[in-house]
């Protein structure tokens, strides 16, 4: 596990440390980044226990035509 300290990029207040995944030569890799601010007067501000903003919206890939000949 990543032990750096993350920051709000919008307040500067300490954040937790959250897990994202990226896929990495054909295989998904763990990624730590900073996590939803809490701090109620910052602009970044999630309230405890909201659902997590999506990150990338995912479309699946339209049907191909393929026929066996």
């Amino acid at each position: 596990m990543d032990r750096e300290q993350r920051f709000c990029p919008a307040c500067g207040q300490s954040v937790q440390s959250v897990v994202r995944r990226h896929k990495t030569l054909g295989a998904w890799v763990p990624r730590w980044v900073a996590g939803p601010c809490h701090n109620p007067k910052c602009e970044a501000y999630v309230e405890e226990g909201a659902p997590p903003p999506e990150q990338h919206a995912h479309t699946p890939a339209p049907p191909t035509d393929r026929r066996e000949t």
